[in-house]
């Protein structure tokens, strides 16, 4: 489908985006780790936007308690994979579009999921903190930046790593010596610094040992409107913050907040946070 009409198809990006952004956009190519709550919807916003070339990994499959926040969840997609399914709702939007399906995102596999990547998008499970720790690592030691954004309560909090700045590992403090369970605490304190949902969202919501936390589409969809707009800044050529600044954005409060975490979870604020809520998630 060589002759597909991509001009006409995202003619009101013009106005908006030049004709010169627009064609790096449509050379871009971007890889999506996990296409759950934001992967999914990342995928499409970007397709939405004209991006040409994706790479994408999910090793899971639809179930109903997907069908809240996750793009693509539906009565007629129940127990269809997540990637074959974005994979056919990203070229349904752009049927020229390239795109490259992966069963998971692995050690064994990340040289090849990177391959010729502009930039990558952090859409992994919240408490799968090793596959998390590989995305990143992997993309620094290939220069790639990565961007990410977790729906918290009812709105989101980014924050992206520039290949060239400060690291994953560095800005959650996260070590080798700590369970799985310290590592996913680690990266909860560090996400969300602002504490912008304390109003209605208490962490003590979240439940570290079952795995489980609350997530609603209202989250989901502020974080691709988040992330989308970093990754056209990337991809054109526009500069953007990275750790150990983030953003965090919540509708339902009203509030749109810059923090420059200095340290990032080492930040002396942080430790007093991270033994408040350490004692008040039994988590000691």
């Amino acid at each position: 489908m060589s002759d597909w009409p991509y001009r006409d198809a995202f003619n009101r990006n013009r106005g908006l985006i030049s004709d010169e952004n627009q064609e790096k956009i449509r050379k871009a190519h971007v890889a999506i780790a996990g296409l759950g709550g934001v992967g999914g919807i990342y995928a499409t916003t970007l397709a939405r936007l004209g991006v040409g070339h994706f790479t994408i990994a999910d090793p899971d499959s639809f179930e109903l308690s997907n069908t809240n926040r996750q793009q693509g969840a539906s009565t007629s997609t129940m127990g269809a994979r997540k990637n074959e399914t974005l994979e056919r709702m990203v070229k349904d939007i752009n049927p020229i579009a390239e795109v490259r399906v992966f069963e998971a995102f692995t050690p064994e596999n990340a040289g090849d999921f990177l391959t010729g990547v502009s930039v990558a998008l952090d859409g992994i499970d919240f408490f799968s903190i090793a596959a998390r720790r590989l995305l990143y690592r992997e993309c620094r030691a290939r220069g790639i930046p990565v961007l990410g954004a977790g729906p918290i309560g009812f709105g989101t909090s980014m924050i992206n790593f520039d290949p060239r700045g400060m690291s994953f590992d560095e800005y959650f403090a996260i070590e080798e010596t700590m369970s799985e369970q310290e590592q996913a605490f680690q990266f909860a304190l560090g996400l969300s610094p602002l504490l912008l949902q304390r109003s209605y969202f208490a962490p003590q919501r979240i439940d570290f040992a079952g795995r489980h936390a609350p997530s609603s589409v209202l989250g989901t969809l502020a974080c691709a409107n988040m992330v989308g707009c970093e990754a056209y800044k990337v991809i054109t050529g526009l500069p953007y913050e990275s750790a150990p600044v983030s953003w965090q954005f919540d509708p339902y409060v009203r509030k749109f907040r810059r923090c420059n975490l200095w340290g990032g979870n080492r930040n002396p604020i942080q430790r007093i946070k991270k033994w408040y809520f350490a004692h008040a998630l039994n988590l000691k």
